[in-house]
């Protein structure tokens, strides 16, 4: 999904169940938040305050620097736009579209008793993919029960979690219900192809051990598109280099 096209379906679901705010409505203590970190288990993990109908974020913690290596300054909504993997923008946004629904069908006094959690993965600022499990609760909204900011608490689970798709679920506070593993109405497509076919072609290829100038010779394309196909390949999935790409595409019958 093109990041221009992604940004703005993005911001189109997030409008949708905002509320416009004053400079009055803006003041909040951020002692309030730092108390709601009590309803996470947290490990390595920063938090940021989401701010829906500024489509952007009002605050990020200074432990960003240590999970993502970005400035609490630097790390903005367009940024975790820019940063967040390809293959997991559609489901993105699928989970904030039936989340959105599901808040805004509640009752009011219900809105604050139900926390998010679904996983994704973003770019470090070294360059490398880690695997994120964001935890969100409604912080403010306004009587109709339209959202103006939400408290999101993003923990590195790379050490749990290296592989598979995200999966989103809505966990139940204070004896609400909890839905695991929601089943999310795909209205963006999700590819179930990681790879393209000529990217298989010649991960096919580097399996067998033929390096890019032999790759290229046979699929009548230059070592230069070969070389290129190869750090797509390593950037869609995630991994370091070409081994571990040969590695899991055999354990896991990519091609």
């Amino acid at each position: 999904m093109k990041l221009e096209l992604f940004n703005n379906e993005a911001n189109t679901i997030w409008k949708k169940f905002a509320s416009a705010t004053t400079a009055d409505q803006l003041r909040l203590e951020l002692e309030l938040y730092k108390t709601l970190l009590s309803f996470f288990q947290v490990g390595d993990y920063y938090y940021v305050i989401f701010n829906i109908p500024a489509l952007d974020l009002d605050f990020a913690s200074k432990e960003i620097t240590k999970v993502l290596g970005y400035e609490p300054s630097e790390f903005t909504m367009p940024k975790f736009l820019e940063v967040l993997h390809p293959d997991d923008q559609p489901y993105l946004l699928n989970f904030e579209k039936k989340v959105g629904e599901f808040l805004m069908a509640l009752p009011l006094d219900k809105l604050m008793k139900y926390k998010i959690r679904y996983d994704f993965r973003l770019k470090r600022k070294t360059g490398e993919y880690v695997r994120i499990l964001h935890q969100s609760v409604v912080a403010e909204h306004d009587e109709l029960g339209r959202l103006i900011r939400s408290f999101c608490v993003h923990t590195d689970i790379s050490h749990l979690k290296q592989e598979g798709k995200p999966v989103c679920s809505i966990i139940g506070l204070d004896g609400e219900p909890s839905y695991i593993n929601i089943d999310v109405e795909k209205v963006f497509a999700i590819s179930d192809e990681l790879l393209t076919k000529r990217e298989k072609q010649i991960l096919t290829l580097l399996i067998d051990g033929k390096a890019s100038k032999e790759i290229g010779e046979a699929l009548y394309i230059s070592k230069e598109t070969v070389d290129r196909h190869r750090k797509n390949m390593i950037m869609k999935t995630g991994l370091k280099n070409t081994a571990e790409l040969i590695g899991q595409a055999i354990r896991k019958g990519w091609v």
